[in-house]
């Protein structure tokens, strides 16, 4: 199946999550002056219109970043991450909202690099257009991300920040997190892995958590936002989480900062809620 297209979804509570995130690790691996790479395995389009097309028919953006966006007492790491969308819109209006690649390129330096995977013939062209011009700092593939770890790890330089969020279309896609990650230990133990999962009452997204803390690791974080309680339905994304293998040690206490505060802003009829573990230590 390759229905599922981002841009419906872009700047969405689930994406201030991811890319906040996103950013936080980044910042962590440019701090010392060895190369890193950063390897997204669903890279999307790269960026996304908010103003037309998807985006704009349901307007999910309305309930993530545009409730960022005019705020003046955002905690200082979420207003690093705001910044950064604002960097790619000088005009000072709210068009376009960064795919996961986009934030990295922002973020990258000469001699770190990037490699993107998307399988999605659409967005994987709109993407080769989005980041053309950067010669062999980013290289993109048109193919399974899940697959090409196995070819890619370990990178070159023995630092890298793997971002896998598949769309989880398929209840296969969870498995297959766990069974790329495993395989991506083996090669790349000390690799930064970032896993983001959408909260839905389905078992295979509420068990996934537990299946990666499982996973042969020395330190692991996982995070969660709900917006809102399930629907009595059943039906419907209602928050999501991102689980992190090895993440930096200061990682933790920039989220007790900043979680009751996007539960506060970006939580719905009250219903908010976040969850925040951390273990060191683990079996490895």
């Amino acid at each position: 199946m390759l229905s599922y297209r981002h841009a419906f979804h872009a700047g969405n509570h689930a994406d201030v999550l991811k890319h906040f995130i996103e950013v936080q690790l980044l910042r962590y691996l440019e701090q010392k002056d060895k190369p890193f790479w950063f390897v997204d395995t669903h890279a999307g389009a790269g960026c996304y219109a908010l103003d037309s097309g998807y985006a704009a028919q349901n307007a999910e953006y309305q309930s993530g970043i545009a409730r960022l966006w005019d705020r003046d007492d955002l905690p200082k790491p979420l207003a690093d991450y705001v910044a950064l969308v604002k960097r790619i819109n000088p005009d000072g209006q709210m068009k376009l909202y960064p795919g996961s690649p986009l934030i990295a390129l922002k973020l990258l330096r000469e001699q770190d690099r990037m490699r993107l995977f998307e399988l999605h013939p659409t967005d994987s062209e709109i993407l080769q257009e989005n980041f053309a011009g950067h010669g062999t700092q980013v290289l993109m593939q048109t193919a399974d991300g899940f697959g090409a770890l196995k070819a890619l790890l370990p990178p070159p330089p023995r630092r890298a920040l793997v971002l896998i969020d598949p769309p989880y279309e398929e209840k296969q896609d969870y498995q297959r997190v766990v069974a790329a990650l495993r395989e991506g230990l083996k090669r790349f133990a000390s690799g930064v892995y970032a896993v983001w999962y959408p909260q839905l009452q389905r078992a295979e997204a509420r068990q996934l958590p537990e299946q990666l803390k499982r996973l042969p690791v020395k330190s692991w974080l996982h995070v969660a936002l709900s917006v809102q309680a399930p629907s009595s339905d059943g039906f419907g994304m209602y928050g999501s989480g991102m689980f992190i293998l090895n993440p930096p040690w200061l990682l933790h206490g920039v989220l007790q900062e900043v979680m009751p505060y996007l539960v506060k802003v970006l939580g719905q009829n009250s219903e908010g809620s976040f969850v925040l573990e951390f273990e060191e230590n683990a079996a490895a």
